[in-house]
């Protein structure tokens, strides 16, 4: 199968199989570079060289989930640390002021912030927006329906939930005791209040190549604007611990493909799975967006790697400012990302969505 015919047509907008999407993301040696090259420059065409910046501030690592993967699952035994709202707000102003476009609040489903319907993460949304204009990200787990306008009302813009895999018995095994629909339907919920919604698939958690298809082909149907893919990496004291990963390829496979099926869709780097060394190849996949930049000496953890490369200071936007101009790029500016979230909004606050 002609790698070159795929993303030609691919590239101007035409669609493709679920055989010439599998060619895509099992392609080897020339064909990736033909692929990633075809990827970067759909990417360019809809942002030109800016690209934007979001902060990772993971406040809560309590959470009431066990899912086999994660290293915050509930019954792991590690040491734990839950933010104040004051020290969130500093945070989320730090991060504002060092010229990053979103703040990223994540947490996992912390039992004291959950009480009396999620109102401790609402107040620090309201806190927050009270200081700044910055675009405000929250990754809260899945949450009920009718919690999604009080987030919107104080001022969140895009909500994160990520499914992992459409394949449902493999999201049974892995987010044990969870509810696929609801789950999947969060996206649905966050747009129908007026939000965006950004989706995800990990790599290497035991799916097919027909899963990675299906996960793909799924987020995009959801018209989320935000989609992205994340290698698993193994986590102390898990049940996955002993699991091997893939190689990355497969995630830069996968991001390439999400681009050149949905021109404008933002597609995030992250920082991660392999720290700063990471940036570069998943720029070239395509990624519109560098996410999981941390400030340094503030005990902020990431997720795939909780200390890697944070206290260093390689995961400042200072570091990844310097990267991107060394690669011909710039960082987008707040307005710039300001305009590109409210337009965003605004299509999706007129979207036919769908349930399951």
């Amino acid at each position: 199968m002609d790698i070159a015919e795929i993303t030609e047509k691919l590239s101007k907008g035409e669609s493709a199989s679920d055989v010439e999407i599998k060619a895509l993301l099992t392609a080897e040696g020339e064909d990736r570079e033909t692929i990633f090259q075809a990827a970067r420059e759909v990417r360019d065409r809809v942002f030109g060289k800016k690209t934007y910046l979001s902060g990772f501030m993971y406040f809560s690592t309590y959470c009431r989930n066990d899912c086999t993967f994660c290293y915050f699952r509930k019954s792991n035994s590690i040491d734990r640390y839950r933010k104040s709202t004051d020290e969130v707000v500093k945070l989320s102003n730090m991060i504002a002021d060092a010229g990053i476009n979103i703040v990223d609040l994540t947490m996992g489903e912390d039992p004291m912030l959950i009480n009396n319907d999620y109102q401790g993460l609402v107040d620090i949304v309201n806190a927050i927006r009270e200081t700044t204009d910055i675009p405000i990200m929250v990754s809260p787990g899945a949450i009920p329906q009718s919690t999604f306008s009080r987030f919107a009302d104080a001022g969140a813009d895009i909500v994160a939930v990520y499914q992992e895999t459409y394949n449902r018995k493999l999201f049974a095994e892995r987010r044990l005791g969870q509810d696929f629909d609801f789950r999947r339907n969060q996206k649905v919920w966050a747009m129908e209040s007026g939000m965006l919604a950004e989706d995800g698939m990990m790599v290497g958690i035991g799916e097919t190549l027909d899963d990675r298809v299906d996960a793909i082909r799924n987020m995009l149907a959801l018209n989320c604007d935000q989609v992205r893919a994340m290698t698993f990496v193994p986590q102390e004291g898990t049940p996955m611990e002993g699991d091997g990963t893939v190689g990355t390829v497969n995630e830069l496979l996968a991001m390439a493909v999400m681009r050149l099926l949905k021109h404008d869709v933002m597609i995030p780097a992250t920082l991660d799975v392999e720290g700063i060394a990471g940036m570069q190849p998943r720029l070239d996949a395509g990624a519109s967006l560098i996410t999981s930049i941390i400030p340094p000496h503030e005990e902020l953890a990431g997720v795939a790697q909780s200390c890697m490369d944070i206290d260093d200071g390689s995961r400042s936007v200072t570091h990844v400012i310097q990267m991107l101009e060394d690669m011909g790029r710039r960082p987008a500016t707040m307005a710039e990302c300001r305009r590109m979230f409210d337009a965003r909004r605004e299509r999706v606050s007129h979207m036919k969505l769908s349930y399951t």
